[in-house]
């Protein structure tokens, strides 16, 4: 599905959503991708060439990180209008979630509406919503733990991680070993290896100390991430490696939205159940992560990342955890540098297919003599579209999937038609 958002042409408003489990573990550390799912959310017409913001939650089983996503479902659906907390006054429609001690979600989901939204830019771009299982419940291992986190930053140009009345070391502890694995790509990676991490405290109980929202989240995270050298070095080194794995650190704290939600087994989403103090500082978050001047594209090597090309590495990413062991740096590195040159092979070969059909669907007959020439100069300018794209995986990778381009062959039949429209038969290597 696809959901316009403020300046965009208007899509076909859905009435109702879902979220759909991309990635479903299988038990000892391993993982199922539903490709077909996938390429159905992703490789949509109106979607697929749009740059994507993606943005996930992350964090510790039952603290409320799909009943969080369903405010930001919420505010996409009504594109983005200061007004969006009105009718209906439920927040029930969205991610399943419920109240207790047991999971809900499980593997990594996406919503199945695509946003479509104008930045102050003039940029349409496409926001996905990602849900993800919760770290160390009772039925989790580590391992798995780990490969989610990871795999959400990795895909991710927003981590929200969603943490528990205050940021204790635990959390960073955390932060730290599940970023490791996601840090297996940072040797090719120019600059950080992540985006932007957003600290969501919720329940935060010290407004006295530091005020709820951006401003105080902002003074809590420069006291927990602050080093000196009476610190001991293991807790300097894990802040330096936290720091030195995002592009951009954040933190918003959040009030507690009040007993009726957090303990009530009745409640169903209703917003006059929520305390208003929670509501207001929910209104502030949404401008913070959603508003359309604070979008940015996902980017791998400093270059923004289309639907289409997020689905590519989604895909390789996910083979790469697909087992039961955590892949090692080698692998890792290699899995994103043949998604990079995978995606960059594609759009040349696009390219190259698109043109030739443009020069085929003129009027005029075309000879063999044309069609050759043409496919040879279509052919080097797709092989100069290719090298333009900023790769990771080394030259030898990229020379690789060059030869990959050059195997394209142009093979046409003369027919006869009323219009004298040339015939063309073309086969493109297999992208895979």
């Amino acid at each position: 599905m696809v959901h316009s958002c403020p300046q965009c042409e208007m899509a076909e408003t859905p009435s109702f959503g879902r979220g759909v489990t991309l990635l479903t573990p299988k038990g000892k550390g391993s993982f199922k991708l539903d490709v077909s799912a996938l390429e159905e959310l992703l490789l949509a017409d109106k979607v697929k060439n749009k740059p994507v913001v993606v943005v996930s939650v992350v964090g510790i089983f039952r603290k409320g990180k799909s009943f969080l996503l369903n405010f930001f479902i919420r505010y996409l659906r009504s594109r983005c209008q200061s007004d969006w907390l009105n009718e209906p006054n439920t927040v029930h429609d969205g991610f399943v979630w419920r109240g207790g001690s047991e999971r809900e979600t499980q593997g990594i989901l996406l919503w199945n509406e695509v946003f479509l939204v104008v930045t102050p830019r003039g940029e349409e771009v496409a926001v996905v919503l990602m849900d993800t299982q919760g770290t160390f419940d009772r039925k989790s291992t580590t391992t798995e733990s780990a490969k989610i986190f990871s795999l959400s930053a990795l895909l991710s140009s927003v981590l929200i991680y969603n943490i528990s009345q205050n940021i204790g070391e635990d959390d960073l502890q955390h932060l730290q070993l599940f970023c490791d694995y996601g840090c297996l790509v940072k040797k090719d990676v120019t600059g950080a290896p992540f985006q932007k991490l957003l600290f969501l405290v919720r329940d935060w109980s010290y407004p006295y100390e530091f005020e709820y929202g951006e401003k105080g989240g902002k003074q809590l995270l420069t006291k927990a991430l602050q080093t000196s050298d009476e610190q001991e070095e293991q807790l300097r080194k894990l802040r330096e490696d936290i720091r030195s794995s995002f592009e951009e650190i954040a933190c918003f704290l959040l009030p507690y939205p009040g007993s009726q939600v957090a303990t009530g087994p009745e409640y169903k989403g209703q917003l006059e159940e929520i305390d208003s103090s929670f509501l207001k500082h929910m209104e502030q978050l949404m401008l913070t992560v959603l508003h359309p001047r604070n979008l940015q594209p996902k980017r791998v090597n400093s270059v923004p990342v289309t639907c289409a090309e997020l689905c590519t590495y989604f895909q390789v990413y996910a083979e790469a955890f697909k087992s039961g062991e955590i892949p090692d740096a080698k692998t890792m590195r290699e899995a994103t540098g043949a998604a990079n040159n995978l995606s960059a092979l594609t759009e040349a070969l696009n390219f190259y297919v698109h043109e030739m059909n443009q020069f085929c669907s003129g009027t005029r007959s075309q000879d063999e003599a044309n069609l050759s020439v043409t496919h040879r100069l279509l052919r080097d300018a797709a092989v100069k579209k290719f090298y333009s794209v900023q790769k990771l995986g080394g030259r030898d990778l990229e020379e690789t999937y060059k030869e990959r381009m050059l195997e394209v062959r142009l093979s046409f039949e003369p027919f006869e038609t009323s219009d004298e429209n040339c015939a063309i038969n073309f086969s493109c290597v297999k992208v895979s």
